[in-house]
């Protein structure tokens, strides 16, 4: 008798081959089979009609913080994700030494909106070290592996202390001792370090990152501690400035030590280079024998934008600024208000300090040809006749009108999609070709930040929902997508027990309804039943409208997103989710090393 047997399900067992029917069988935290299964199961679940994948594998999130606390760790495990890997972008909370906790606070709050008060009250802060922080994330059961990078702002607060600042060099010295704390941070279980290198990534006080200046010298030098150690990935995101050669030293170094370099390709107004340019250099410098990355997201980065967001239209007019001590239903109450609403929209925007950014200030002021409605039949592929400037031509508005009218809608409520990054063309076809290659992974999900403008967690459910099966202008086959959240992802990272739905690896798995799957409408969530497996009603799933939720610490918000379709969410052999609802089993632990 199996522990577990999964009936009749269509497999797609991540390795890009063609689906087919077959039963899934489990024992303790392994699949035991895949195929005819004659034993019985202690427990039996019917997938007749269902998609049977591995449990999705995300690369790219910030849970630093809240996996300290967390233990369901949404809204990543909502959406058929088993194994999160943490810690990117140069910022994270170890090593922290006790003078420095408020300071990596305020870095992680500016670069990926995090709620400050909500990490102050959250995090324990019961390490110094890297090895004591992955000891605090050992003691916490979960419904997902959390795994985790070795951060350059936190590294280089702890060895510069009161001279890390923009424009920092550190001595050879300096640069010894950081490269030492990395390699003591692979060797207790990291897979790999991060930095930061754009302007678009600061502290809550406009700083720009640690990382952001850091010299050739400095990033090979930890590099190198890395190929000591002999594993682990580098992680950047990064501006790409065509002075700093960075596809040069990325290159040199992956060479030089034999391991990966990945980066964060984007479409960007911040970035020097073009993504067919940023492509193609990394080609160039692959075809030269180095093993350069390029993490691609699925639909553009946008900033969600909303009265109780951390961003929107008016957010730096003088009448919305004056309001900033008032309750949310005080504000409400003005906003409805017809005389406030004529003179905030008979004010001008107060321009930011930091020059660097205004042309982003400007698109979020002023952009309407580029702002869009969040309606009931938005699909984060708008054209440019869904755009608030048409609408608002349309209904013989302005544009600063209709986006305040727009977000007056459900109470207060209503959003606008801003895609900052990633849809200059103002569609996703560049996508397509990136989704087919070998030196690109779909990431950049951000899961666990940017808690009031982001919220694209539900990465795997966007693309199941739209690029799998309801894009008009092209989609991508089912088991690509699955390869693609799955084997491409975990082996990047050297997580080679998992991404694969085969007897022997671990039993991560999602069973899924692609009739119903989709981005889910806003619910109450509570604990309930479930095994790191999905079973998936591929015709079910579907994404709905984001909501704010203040249920952080200290009542800190977030954006979050439902889906619908996941049937069962198994982790290491025990059902976490069923129905889309969380039950009491929580299998999830550290990752320590590849």
């Amino acid at each position: 008798m199996h522990d577990l047997v999964i009936r009749g399900g269509t497999v797609v067992d991540g390795t890009g081959d063609k689906p087919f029917v077959a039963d899934v069988a489990i024992d303790g935290d392994r699949v035991s089979l895949v195929g005819t299964v004659a034993a019985q199961g202690r427990e039996e679940i019917d997938a007749t009609g269902k998609f049977v994948t591995p449990g999705f594998v995300d690369v790219h999130t910030h849970y630093d913080g809240q996996a300290t606390w967390d233990d369901e760790m949404a809204p990543s495990s909502w959406h058929g994700i088993t194994t999160v890997v943490m810690g990117n972008c140069g910022v994270g909370f170890a090593p922290a030494r006790p003078d420095r906790h408020e300071w990596l606070i305020n870095l992680m709050e500016g670069v990926e909106d995090i709620p400050g008060t909500a990490l102050a009250e959250g995090m324990s802060w019961n390490w110094e070290t890297f090895p004591e922080y992955l000891d605090e994330l050992e003691r916490m059961p979960r419904t997902v592996d959390v795994a985790t990078h070795v951060p350059h702002g936190a590294v280089r607060a702890y060895v510069l202390g009161d001279r890390e600042k923009p424009g920092a060099v550190p001595t050879q010295d300096e640069i010894d001792q950081m490269s030492q704390i990395v390699e003591d941070g692979l060797k207790a279980g990291a897979l790999g370090f991060s930095t930061s290198r754009t302007i678009l990534h600061r502290s809550i006080d406009g700083e720009l990152v640690p990382g952001t200046t850091a010299t050739k010298e400095e990033l090979i030098g930890i590099g190198r501690a890395m190929g000591r150690v002999g594993y682990g990935v580098f992680e950047m995101a990064s501006d790409l400035n065509k002075e700093w050669d960075e596809f040069g030293w990325m290159g040199d170094l992956s060479r030089e030590t034999g391991l990966p370099v990945t980066f964060a390709a984007l479409q960007s107004i911040a970035k020097e280079q073009s993504l067919d340019e940023q492509i193609a250099n990394m080609r160039a410098e692959n075809d030269n024998g180095a093993n350069i990355v390029a993490q691609i997201a699925l639909r553009g980065n946008g900033i969600v934008m909303a009265w109780q967001g951390t961003v929107h239209p008016f957010v730096r007019h003088p009448s919305w600024m004056a309001m900033e001590e008032l309750s949310w239903d005080e504000k409400y109450a003005k906003l409805k208000d017809p005389a406030f609403k004529a003179q905030l929209l008979g004010e001008t925007a107060e321009m930011p300090e930091q020059v660097d950014i205004v042309p982003v200030f400007m698109i979020i002021t002023q952009g309407w040809p580029v702002q869009f409605e969040m309606d009931l039949d938005f699909n984060y592929e708008p054209q440019a006749d869904e755009s608030i400037a048409a609408r608002a031509e349309a209904a013989g508005k302005s544009g600063a009108e209709y986006a305040y009218d727009l977000m007056m809608t459900d109470d207060g409520k209503g959003f606008i999609y801003l895609p900052l990054l990633n849809y200059m063309d103002g569609n996703l076809d560049f996508l397509e070709t990136l989704q087919q290659a070998d030196d690109t992974v779909n990431s950049l999900s951000d899961g666990g930040a940017h808690c009031g403008t982001i919220c694209d967690a539900a990465s795997p459910t966007f693309m199941l929902e739209y690029w799998v099966k309801n894009r008009k202008r092209g989609t991508i086959s089912i088991e690509n997508a699955i390869k693609r959240q799955c084997l491409d992802t975990s082996r990047l990272y050297g997580l080679n027990d998992r991404g694969v739905l085969k007897p022997g690896y671990l039993a991560d798995v999602n069973v899924i309804d692609m009739e119903r799957i989709k981005l889910g409408k806003p619910v109450e969530y509570s604990p309930g039943y479930l095994a790191d497996l999905n079973v998936i009603d591929m015709d079910a799933i579907k994404l709905g409208k984001p909501w704010l939720a203040f249920d952080l610490p200290a009542g800190g918000k977030r954006l979050l997103q439902k889906a619908d379709g996941y049937d069962y969410t198994i982790k290491s052999g025990q059902v976490t989710f069923k129905g889309g609802v969380v039950t009491d089993k929580r299998p999830g632990g550290l990752i320590r090393g590849p």
